[in-house]
């Protein structure tokens, strides 16, 4: 491997973690813009001003922000998220607590967003790349009314499924996937259509192309064209929405788990926000950063290495397919 060839490997990697110390510190200064904090909450109308300065004395908050930050900053290169200040518990044990149920919600929303894009895609390759008006429409729509719609019908109108996705104590999701579905399909169903609306576009370019346009005069089957001339061009782009989805998807979770009563990370990020518990906001909200960086990495490197068959140029970029 040439010096040249390294770098161009390296780029990725350094450009990652560029964005992530970016992403802690745009998280740090999100926390600090936040009104009040937990010194004052905690002593906010039953104490005196000399108490509510010894409160926040005691949690560390009297400090400059900047010696925070670096403090912050050196305990998360070491693994260590601090101590909640609402109940003096690791930041890490309440996300380990928390965790395994975000991690199975993303991971069928995640597998429902993938099987319906590549639903809507397939029939826009049929269609010849036309179309994708609904997609379009549904991705413009907030995620509160996707979890209004599909409460109010599935579990409200039918009662297929329960209205809140509640775990007891140290239950599994997989115990009763029923408490999945509406969490799962609020997340999918806008992320489906912003992926069938990126992933529309690369469609159509690829299509255009002279060597699917010859595929098609030979006579060859729909399905081998797609499979052999047309697929290879998509990988990449795929592999970059994907990643990008994946954040949203961890980003999205707050919403879905707060209205379903599912208790995940997302859950735990809107309790901390509602006391000003700064070091597990800080923690929830590089969750979804950190994911969608690792993605794109990723994504990045496994595109550079993704060639296509029959095409006399470079391996495939998201510039180029895009």
């Amino acid at each position: 491997m040439t010096a040249r060839t390294a770098g161009r490997a390296l780029r990725p990697a350094g450009r990652a973690a560029a964005l992530a110390v970016a992403a802690t510190a745009v998280v740090f200064t999100a926390t600090e813009l936040l009104p009040g904090d937990a010194g004052e909450l905690r002593t906010a109308g039953r104490a005196s001003d000399e108490d509510v300065a010894a409160e926040r004395e005691r949690l560390g908050l009297d400090r400059p922000a900047a010696v925070r930050y670096l403090d912050w900053l050196y305990g998360l290169v070491r693994g260590d998220l601090g101590r909640s200040l609402a109940g003096g518990k690791p930041v890490a044990t309440l996300f380990a607590e928390r965790l395994p149920a975000t991690a199975v919600l993303v991971v069928a929303a995640l597998a429902v967003t993938v099987l319906l894009t590549a639903t809507a895609l397939t029939v826009a390759y049929l269609r010849g790349g036309r179309g994708g008006s609904a997609a379009t429409g549904l991705a413009a729509v907030p995620q509160p009314v996707h979890a209004a719609v599909l409460g109010a019908v599935l579990a409200g109108l039918l009662g297929w499924l329960p209205p809140v996705s509640l775990l007891p104590p140290g239950g599994s999701p997989l115990a009763d996937p029923r408490l999945l579905v509406l969490p799962a399909l609020t997340l999918a169903l806008p992320s489906a259509a912003f992926a069938t609306v990126l992933l529309r576009g690369a469609l159509a370019d690829t299509l255009r192309r002279p060597h699917v346009a010859d595929a098609r005069l030979r006579g060859l089957p729909a399905p081998l064209v797609l499979h052999r001339h047309v697929l290879p061009f998509l990988y990449a782009p795929a592999l970059q929405v994907t990643a990008l989805l994946t954040g949203g998807l961890v980003a999205g979770t707050a919403l879905a788990e707060t209205l379903f009563g599912y208790p995940g990370t997302g859950q735990l990020l809107v309790s901390a926000v509602a006391v000003r518990d700064v070091p597990v906001i800080q923690a929830a909200a590089l969750l979804p950063a950190a994911v969608l960086l690792l993605g794109m990495l990723l994504a990045d490197l496994a595109a550079r290495r993704t060639t296509v068959p029959g095409d006399p140029g470079p391996p495939v970029a998201a510039g180029r397919t895009a």
